[in-house]
């Protein structure tokens, strides 16, 4: 078999082969443009080295389809004959066909159908530096499978810039080929210094564009970081080249049909290529002899924490600037233009980062399960899986029914993994019945077509009768999934699409805020906002597909609006009815509401109006605690003289104020039935309470130890005040007539207010004979003159006690 015209891989060939022949696995390692992606699965092929199928893994379906096309055409055949492709809505295989290239989906599910690989004798895994998620699983389980299954299975993973000592070593040590030959040489320019940052990236390419086709020959190749970029650059040259210059535009969200376009040779003019990524790996686009790379690059950024996936701009590696470089050394030698300066090089990472580590692990977790693996240790992936992103993918495959709580695949979750979309759209398509197809190709596509806003329904109403290409290829893609459902988890599709959005991102239902900004709260706590002009920013509801990512707060890019008796109608058994009393601080009372809620969102809001009256107490209790525990009157009076009793040895609980606040829950709550507010509370006398919690023999020894009265010789009880330094009571002086001692509380002697007989305050005394003896004299004329109708003795110790006026003509 003749494998073409000389490639710079061919030296290496034979010491890969023999590698395969004698180990059964290998890493190749070839630089950029080497050719390894269609000469190695010819050359494998014409040693016989595999008695079955060769099966190429490519990331991209262009590159694929691409792959498989040059290799047919080394052969002299047509693609579908020895060599052919297979990917999602595409396949060209036949009996005949020796080698197959196709897309990550397809080999995971190949793998997942059949682990013994019937058929096929050897897996490549082309372009695995890029580190795509499904090619980290797709080796890992095939290592698996060569170990336990298929010893006599090759692998060999391909890398252009990656290290490969890590495959390597998850495949158990496997040798590593090296190459060394490139294609051509391929000049670098740099700029001389830095750009400024106020100047538009697609100002700066643009002028970059137009000078190297001054400056080169040949077709010229611009790698931008996005689909916008893309268009901005292209509307900038619009009116600056000449008509032997024509621009194409490449990018993943492109038909095949025009992607294909961009990559055919033009005889007739020169072609500026504005491209993504898409074009850095296994694609010779013929006739470039320049690459102009403006040094960015778009990833998704997956955050656990939202379930929002982010698109981010950020530098490209050195990888990819070698990666992108190489393009114009493919068939001859060529310039690339850096645009960044040397200096600034030496900042560019190695490698970008394994998708594995960004990236949302819903799909790949759910694989792993269905496969029995249910930790990232489980498998021999080359990266580990973060261990939170993990988690919270398996948290979601929870929600969503596709793993039991033991992390174990369920039927549902099996019949999920079958089907070639995110577990959330096949969750949803499984549950709503063929109805919901559309929908989830709609959200798979690349491209939904232009709209004006946030809103999906006029997109599905456009697929009903699909028109343009977007459309077109949305309908068809629909009528595939259908095909691939499984009977025994299909339904009448009669629920509303906005209904079976929910079933696909019940997380992501959102209540829009109040005030004027359409501002939503999502069932997971998070928030979004709508532009201010969106069709969709009056819906009170909506099930989110889609956003920005940026935080705080994402801007809503696909979403559809769902009522309220949708939600509830769908999630009734997830909304809880939440009854609360609690203590409103502002209004100084206990409110009691009784709420609905699902997730984050509170559906409905009303009083309680039959709250049972302990919640009630205890909200109150909240308040009294939160606001400070004081007492005044008598319960005040209480303490002093139960401390004092503490004091002179009695056996008593704490009744210090932190040990009443720590402990009110025990001795106050049940006192506050009827309470509702802190007015109420400020009327209340605890000193019930109190007793009870002193106790009924703390109490007798408080009243022995601080009585609460003092008996008048009359048999009067006069109340103690213990508020002051010195225990105290006030009488009027007549009632005291007779008396010859001091009165005394607990051995000491009480501060005695002497009051007249219109109970004004005469005299205060700590020694009530000694007052007797002394100031009485100068009281009794005072008191003789102003209370002439009182009995105003000479010797007060001998005078009968007294509150009344003296008899008449006495």
């Amino acid at each position: 078999m003749t494998l073409g015209p000389p490639l710079p891989i061919d030296d290496a060939l034979p010491d890969l082969l023999e590698a395969l022949r004698v180990h059964r696995q290998a890493v190749l390692a070839a630089p950029p443009g080497a050719g390894k992606t269609t000469r190695v699965p010819l050359a494998m092929l014409n040693a016989g080295l595999s008695q079955g199928r060769i099966i190429m893994l490519e990331p991209r379906r262009l590159a694929a389809h691409a792959a498989a096309t040059r290799m047919a055409e080394t052969l002299g055949e047509k693609v579908g004959e020895t060599v052919g492709y297979r990917m999602r809505g595409a396949t060209a295989v036949s009996n005949t066909t020796r080698i197959e290239v196709v897309t990550e989906g397809i080999l995971t599910r190949m793998l997942q159908t059949d682990p013994d690989l019937t058929g096929i004798g050897a897996l490549l895994f082309d372009e695995i530096h890029e580190r795509s998620l499904n090619a980290d699983l797709g080796l890992a389980l095939a290592i698996e499978v060569r170990g336990a299954l298929r010893p006599d299975l090759i692998l060999c993973p391909m890398s252009a810039t990656l290290d490969p000592a890590q495959i390597a070593k998850a495949m158990g040590g496997a040798p590593i080929i090296a190459s060394e030959g490139r294609a051509f040489h391929v000049e670098i320019r740099w700029l001389d210094r830095p750009t400024p940052k106020h100047i538009r990236l697609d100002a700066i390419v643009a002028d970059a564009i137009l000078a190297a086709l001054e400056d080169t020959k040949g077709d010229v190749l611009v790698f931008l970081p996005g689909e916008g970029d893309i268009h901005r650059t292209a509307e900038r040259l619009a009116h600056g080249l000449p008509d032997s210059v024509v621009v194409h535009r490449l990018f993943g969200r492109m038909a095949m049909a025009d992607q294909r376009r961009a990559l055919a040779p033009d005889r007739t003019h020169r072609k500026v290529v504005l491209a993504t990524a898409i074009a850095e790996t296994s694609l010779t686009i013929e006739g470039v002899r320049v690459v102009i790379d403006a040094g960015r690059a778009r990833r998704a950024r997956f955050d656990p924490g939202s379930g929002m996936t982010r698109l981010v701009t950020e530098r490209v590696s050195r990888a990819e600037a070698d990666q992108r470089s190489g393009r114009a050394g493919r068939t001859a030698p060529g310039v690339c233009y850096r645009l960044w300066t040397k200096g600034e090089e030496g900042g560019l990472d190695l490698f970008p980062p394994p998708e594995i580590e960004t990236a949302d692990l819903a799909g790949l977790a759910l694989d792993m399960a269905v496969w029995g693996a249910r930790a990232p240790g489980d498998l021999p992936l080359p990266s580990p899986a973060p261990k939170r992103a993990f988690g919270e993918a398996q948290t979601l495959l929870q929600t969503l029914g596709a793993l039991d709580e033991n992390g174990a695949a369920t039927g549902l979750g099996r019949a999920m993994a079958r089907l070639p979309a995110h577990p959330r759209l096949a969750r949803m398509v499984l549950a709503a019945g063929p109805d919901a197809a559309p929908l989830a190709a709609l959200l798979s596509a690349r491209s939904m077509g232009p709209r004006d806003g946030a809103d999906l329904a006029p997109a599905l109403t456009a697929l009903a009768r699909p028109q343009t290409p977007p459309h077109k290829d949305i309908a068809q893609e629909a009528r595939r999934l259908t095909k691939d459902l499984t009977d025994s988890f299909q339904r009448a599709g009669a629920s509303s699409p906005a209904e079976q959005l929910a079933l696909a991102y019940p997380d992501r239902i959102a209540k829009r805020r109040s005030g004027s900004q359409p501002r939503y709260l999502l069932a997971n706590g998070t928030g979004a906002v709508l532009a201010d002009n969106d069709t969709l920013a009056d819906a009170p509801y909506l099930v989110i597909a889609d956003t920005d990512g940026h935080k705080p707060e994402p801007r809503i890019r696909a979403a559809l609006a769902i009522s309220e008796a949708e939600l509830r109608a769908g999630f009734a058994d997830q909304i809880e009815t939440a009854a609360t009393c609690a203590w409103d601080d502002r209004a100084g009372r206990v409110t009691a509401r009784q709420e609905d809620r699902f997730g984050a969102l509170v559906l409905s809001d009303a009083a309680w109006s039959d709250a049972p009256p302990e919640a009630l107490a205890r909200a109150m209790l909240a308040g009294i605690t939160k606001r400070g525990l004081t007492f005044t009157g008598s319960a005040a009076m209480l303490l002093t003289r139960a401390r004092l009793a503490a004091l002179g040895g009695a056996d008593l609980p704490e009744l210090n104020d932190a040990h009443l606040t720590a402990t009110a829950n025990d001795w106050l709550l049940d006192h506050l039935t009827g309470l509702r507010s802190w007015s109420d509370w400020t009327r209340f006398d605890p000193t019930e309470a109190l007793k009870l919690y002193i106790g009924w023999a703390g109490m007798e020894a408080v009243n022995r130890a601080a009585p609460a009265h003092w008996t008048t010789p009359l048999g009067r009880r006069i109340k103690i005040d213990y508020t002051g330094q010195t225990p105290g009571i006030e009488v009027r002086l007549q009632e005291l007539f007779g008396q010859t001692t001091h009165p005394t509380v607990a051995g000491q002697p009480l501060r005695v207010t002497l009051l007249s007989p219109a109970g004004r305050p005469v005299q205060v005394t700590l020694d009530l004979p000694g007052f007797w003896q002394s100031s009485y004299r100068d009281v009794r004329k005072d008191m003789r003159g102003r209370y002439p109708k009182h009995p105003w003795p000479e010797d007060p110790t001998r005078a009968d006690p007294t509150l009344r006026a003296k008899p008449r003509k006495s």
